[in-house]
């Protein structure tokens, strides 16, 4: 699962709409723009400390003068001693700090809902957003049938049109 910059802004209009619209929060027309823009401000900081953390396994493996193939497991391991959520953990992640922001905005006029109720909710409106990623890998495999998996021209023209699609969609 990956949070694209491009619907950041999608998202966090959706999570607002859906808790309101199931009776979990109540904000005041007057703060709807500044409540979606804390949200954004959460995402945001999601893919700021991904880099973050992209940037930091990077310095280890060129201090340890290990080549990139040990990239996901350096990664991994800055993650978790962040306490950052990853893949799966992301949406936990983001949804943590979601109701942490919740629970301490005064652009929130009441809570109605339990955590458990704001979780799923909020879960489900990041799941279906973040999921985009799998399609998006779907679609550029269906469109390089022709080519040979693994290959060169594989990745070359993986890449380019992987950032065709987004830009079509609207992703980063």
């Amino acid at each position: 699962m990956r949070l694209f910059s491009g619907k950041i802004p999608t998202i966090a209009d959706q999570v607002i709409r859906t808790l309101m619209a199931e009776g979990h929060i109540e904000v005041l027309t007057e703060n709807e723009e500044e409540t979606r823009l804390d949200v954004e401000s959460v995402l945001r900081e999601y893919l700021r400390t991904e880099r973050e953390i992209e940037e930091e396994a990077r310095d280890v493996l060129e201090a340890r003068g290990l080549g990139h193939e040990g990239f996901g497991k350096a990664k991994r391991k800055v993650a978790e001693s962040r306490g950052f959520g990853r893949g799966e953990d992301a949406v936990e992640w983001i949804v943590s700090q979601l109701l942490d922001l919740f629970m301490h905005t005064h652009h929130i006029e009441e809570i109605y809902a339990d955590d458990l109720q704001l979780r799923k909710s909020t879960a489900t409106v990041l799941k279906k957003h973040m999921a985009e990623d799998q399609d998006l890998k779907r679609e550029v495999e269906r469109r390089l049938k022709n080519l040979e998996a693994g290959t060169t021209s594989w990745d070359v023209e993986y890449s380019k049109v992987e950032q065709r699609l987004r830009r079509l969609r609207g992703l980063d």
